[in-house]
């Protein structure tokens, strides 16, 4: 059996951990798991009520790590509980993929599990991701086989179902996971050229990056802080 778990968090954006649980869940041999501290429900960045199925303390040994993004990773970047709980799941003889989706990728890399290592994330906050000693690196899924596990990171968001079956393929082969892309009837056909910033119109772009100037400073400020405490640990 193939152990995935996904960190479940206050605050998590529900469609970067949704959206792989719905992907990789029902795979041949592959068991997921919401993991958090506790069993209590957490709500999403909008507010959705999820449940985690299972705790840091009675997680059983994971073959695959998740760590989605969302607005509630501000507070992650420096809860030492949840940094030692990611290196001891990167660093158990079980681990093979260590992922991430969205700004996800920052939590990783300021645990210590991204350095050196190429990793994406939402490409707004992508360029932080070298703060902590990750090499920031576009593209909607960034995977790294260079050392101890495989480190596969996804884009902004939607990039999560992309990684998803990406990574189902890795796990299950491509077959398993173009039946479920077809079972998903996942087929993007946006109304709009406006999913990155390079082929959206100049006035979209500089308004999503003026309503987020906020968020780059906060999360770039939580990695340093994160940087500062760990190095104390």
């Amino acid at each position: 059996m193939i152990h995935i778990g996904l960190l479940l968090f206050p605050g998590v954006q529900q469609l970067d951990i949704v959206g792989p649980h719905d992907t990789l869940t029902g795979l041949p041999g592959v068991q997921t798991h919401m993991v958090w501290k506790t069993l209590d429900a957490v709500r999403a960045s909008t507010g959705l009520g999820l449940v985690p199925d299972t705790t840091f303390a009675t997680c059983p040994p994971l073959d695959v790590l998740i760590v989605p993004g969302g607005v509630g990773i501000s507070a992650l970047l420096t809860d030492a509980d949840v940094l030692a709980w990611l290196r001891a799941v990167a660093h158990a003889p079980a681990i093979k993929y260590v992922t991430s989706v969205c700004t996800g990728s920052l939590v990783l890399a300021t645990a210590g599990l991204l350095d050196g290592r190429r990793a994406t994330s939402h490409w707004r906050f992508r360029d932080i991701l070298a703060e902590a000693g990750a090499i920031p690196t576009k593209g909607r899924i960034v995977t790294d086989r260079d050392g101890a596990y495989v480190v596969m990171s996804g884009g902004g968001v939607t990039a999560g179902i992309d990684f998803a079956l990406a990574l189902a393929a890795e796990l299950v082969g491509e077959d398993e996971a173009m039946r479920k892309q077809l079972y998903l009837e996942y087929a993007p056909a946006p109304p709009f050229e406006a999913g990155e910033p390079e082929s959206a119109p100049r006035r979209i772009v500089d308004a999503v990056m003026n309503a987020t100037e906020a968020n780059v400073r906060d999360r770039t400020e939580g990695v340093r802080a994160g940087n500062v405490a760990e190095a104390r640990v």
